[in-house]
Formats: C-alpha cells, sequence, structure tokens
C-alpha cells in the first residue's frame, strides 16, 4: 500500500476512534464556594416538588421584664493573679477577681434569661448576619457569658498584644481550638445547632480567663447588666416557661402569659451560698 494511501485511511479512522474513546469537549466540575471553618450548604428536594417552607414566625409586641437577685451575702471571688504573664499586668491597675458571681447590690449581673417553652410550635427565625463579638481584651474574654443565634457568625478579636487561644467546649456543637499569637486577629466562627446549658469557653495559654456561650434557634434572650436588670421583647401572646440561668448557681424557672403589647415583671432570686 502507498504511503499516500495509508494517510488516507488513518485520516478517516481518526473520528471514529476519538468516539469510541470518549473525545469531544471537556466537562468542568461543579464548583463551589466554602467559607473558612463551615462546610459547604447544600439543598435536597424531590423532582417536581418544592421544598417545604417554615412556619412564619408571629409578631408580637409583648415583654417580659425583671431582675436576677442574690438572697445573702456573695461568696468571696478568687483574685486573679497575672503573674504569669506580664503584658496581661501591666493592663491592669487593680486587682481583678473572678466573675463568677458579679454582685452589686445585691443584683446579679451575667444571667443568662431566655425563653425556655411556649413559642409557636413550627415558628422559624431567621439567624441575623450580623456577627456577636467575642473580644480578648486586658486578658479577660468580653462579654463573660453572651448568647448567640444558631448559624450566626460570632466574630473572636484579640485586642492583646500577647498570644491568646480560644478553646470551646460544646456538648452538642463542634468544638475547636485556635490560636491568636497577634493584636489585631480576628476568626469568625459558627455554632450550628441549639445548645443549653452555655457551654464554657476557656484559654489554654491564661487559664483565668473564661466565657459561657448559649445558642439559641430564637431572638428571646438577653443577658443581665450590671444592675441585674433584662428585658425579653418581641413576643407574641402566650404562657411562656422562662429560664435564667446562673454559672455558680444554676438555673430557675417561671411561668409568664402575656397579651397584646404589655410587659409582665418576672423577677428571679437565688440564694447566696
Amino acid at each position: 500500500m502507498s504511503n499516500r494511501k495509508s494517510l488516507w485511511l488513518a485520516t478517516l479512522a481518526l473520528p471514529v476512534l476519538m468516539l469510541a474513546c470518549g473525545g469531544g469537549a471537556k466537562e468542568e466540575a461543579p464548583a463551589f464556594e466554602e467559607s473558612a471553618g463551615n462546610a459547604p450548604a447544600t439543598t435536597a428536594t424531590t423532582a417536581g416538588s418544592a421544598p417545604a417552607a417554615a412556619a412564619a414566625a408571629p409578631a408580637g409586641g409583648a415583654a417580659i421584664a425583671g431582675t436576677v437577685k442574690l438572697d445573702g451575702a456573695a461568696p468571696p471571688m478568687e483574685k486573679i493573679r497575672m503573674d504569669a504573664d506580664n503584658y496581661c499586668k501591666s493592663q491592669h491597675s487593680a486587682p481583678v477577681e473572678s466573675q463568677q458571681v458579679v454582685d452589686n447590690n445585691g443584683s446579679l449581673q451575667w444571667v443568662l434569661v431566655y425563653v425556655k417553652s411556649g413559642l409557636p410550635a413550627g415558628a422559624s427565625y431567621a439567624a441575623p448576619s450580623d456577627p456577636v463579638v467575642l473580644d480578648q481584651d486586658g486578658c479577660m474574654y468580653k462579654p463573660h457569658v453572651f448568647g448567640v443565634r444558631a448559624g450566626q457568625p460570632v466574630k473572636i478579636v484579640n485586642s492583646d498584644a500577647t498570644l491568646h487561644n480560644i478553646h470551646p467546649l460544646p456538648a452538642v456543637n463542634t468544638a475547636f481550638n485556635i490560636g491568636m499569637p497577634l493584636k489585631g486577629m480576628s476568626q469568625t466562627k459558627t455554632f450550628d445547632k441549639p445548645e443549653l446549658p452555655p457551654f464554657h469557653i476557656k484559654c489554654d495559654v491564661h487559664k483565668w480567663m473564661s466565657a459561657y456561650c448559649g445558642v439559641f434557634d430564637n431572638p428571646f434572650f438577653t443577658v443581665t447588666d450590671a444592675s441585674g436588670n433584662f428585658k425579653i421583647s418581641g413576643l407574641p401572646a402566650g404562657t411562656y416557661v422562662v429560664e435564667s440561668w446562673q454559672e455558680k448557681y444554676g438555673t430557675q424557672d417561671q411561668t409568664v402569659t402575656v397579651q397584646g403589647t404589655e410587659t409582665k415583671t418576672a423577677d428571679f432570686t437565688y440564694k447566696a451560698s
């Protein structure tokens, strides 16, 4: 066979060979975007059907307010020794005490108060996109106690010119342990599942650093201020169990019924020990 005829036959066979081997346009792999520390979200639906919509949360104008008090003398709180880190020690001109029980004339700060039950069944409350900020400032966590929505960002900031690490110890959510060696560093994390009681957050570098976080699927929670006061607003009419959580003394419950735009009072009192 002449060289010219062999070349002609090979040219005719080339398209057939490419088809048999799967030649043709390259198929692109599907791409997704993933935030640091979080898995990509996926949605599965049955062909020809739409996903079921969550029930809209009813609007409400009622509120529950009160004060959390301590009956008796507060126990002496441990004096925090920061000698192990000269930077930490230099940030405080006066002694620093543990925040386990912060008593201001019989009123308790840092008590988490929340609606434990009674919200409309199936109601869905979208999590805010604005972050809750947990700061490391003066080698202390600020705030000491806080609540966050499931899925809401938690922005962790280092305002100190020294090494910290953030080590939450949840029972339901995913734990992590991250280091922040430089002033001005920040990382954003999320806790995706509701979780109570509040879990502990510690720093393995500075053993005295301590905070607590509760995670909620609704917006009806708050933390008492320096005067022990709290207020939970925006509630629809109904009967609710309201719970308070204090780091040393635990929980107390009250049942409260609200209507319309009224504000009902619910005070809590813990016995000193």
